[in-house]
């Protein structure tokens, strides 16, 4: 994962060297890979689905990293709008190991963007629902609007968060708000612990090599093109070679391994997510089956 953008262009006005994605340090251990002829022969007893065109609708620009605004899949149109980024993008500072953001208040501003990445509009939130660097690597705002406001006034519908794992071979995009790139790949596998620097994630996803994402990129939803929802959030790569330090995450296995993957990156899942908000885009930790870290 990368420093937040702000750091990242200090650093390179004084070393002259480029910055990681905008996302805070990972961790993570490579699970079970499905066998080739598991994977074949799903694949010959399901059709291919048709491929879901991604654009930039939905994402959102922040001061120092992306975004996207989001719903739930029971989320209802009057319900108030979230925003989900990176927890190290947050204005208040990477989280640190253990520390749970809740309920914080927070007016920070997004750019809406249109399907082709112009500026619709500024949206502006009323709080930080929830921010973490444990486990997982994730914020979340409410906006002081709701989703049929914002489709009323910009055309704009949310990205809906998957409430299911994500899988192994799934064409993906990841979509930077704030570089107004889109990134093409597919999901490599999962790493069974991710380890930078003081940080460890859980089960992150790792990507094949085109998805070279860069500082300013932390936050950027990444879609599952063959049903258009979002399935992760990116949060870091490893630039260096260099083993469980800061921009360059280690992969620990089941039995304390280590592995890594200079030039390639990860992105943390969300599929649990959902779990944890009940009617009204209500944040609530204990809900039955909400796995989210709690303070």
């Amino acid at each position: 994962m990368k420093k937040p953008l702000i750091g990242m262009l200090a650093t390179l006005l004084a070393a002259g060297t480029s910055a990681l994605v905008g996302a805070a340090p990972a961790q993570a251990a490579a699970p079970a890979q499905v066998s080739a002829p598991a994977q074949a022969s799903a694949q010959a007893a399901t059709p291919a689905a048709k491929a879901v065109t991604v654009n930039f609708a939905g994402t959102v620009a922040l001061s120092n990293c992306s975004g996207s605004l989001v719903r739930m899949p029971n989320s209802a149109a009057t319900d108030p709008a979230l925003v989900l980024s990176n927890g190290h993008c947050l204005e208040s500072g990477m989280p640190g190991p253990g520390e749970v953001v809740l309920d914080q208040p927070s007016s920070r501003t997004f750019t809406l963007l249109n399907p082709t990445g112009g500026r619709l509009a500024t949206l502006r939130a009323t709080k930080v629902v929830y921010g973490a660097m444990t486990d997982t690597d994730v914020s979340i705002y409410q906006l002081n609007t709701n989703y049929a406001s914002i489709k009323s006034k910009y055309g704009i519908s949310p990205l809906t968060i998957a409430d299911t794992h994500p899988t192994q071979g799934a064409d993906i995009r990841v979509v930077s708000g704030y570089w107004k790139k889109i990134y093409s790949c597919s999901i490599d596998g999962f790493a069974y612990q991710l380890n930078e620097a003081d940080w460890t994630f859980k089960d992150s996803v790792r990507y094949t090599s085109g998805c070279n994402v860069i500082g300013g990129t932390s936050g950027s939803p990444v879609v599952d093109t063959s049903t258009g929802r979002l399935v992760a959030v990116n949060n870091t790569i490893n630039e260096n070679g260099e083993s469980c330090t800061l921009d360059n995450p280690c992969e620990v296995d089941e039995n304390g391994g280590v592995t890594v993957h200079q030039g390639i990156g990860y992105a943390q899942e969300t599929y649990g997510i959902p779990a944890c908000f009940g009617p009204g885009n209500r944040l609530d930790l204990t809900l039955a089956g909400c796995t989210l870290p709690r303070p």
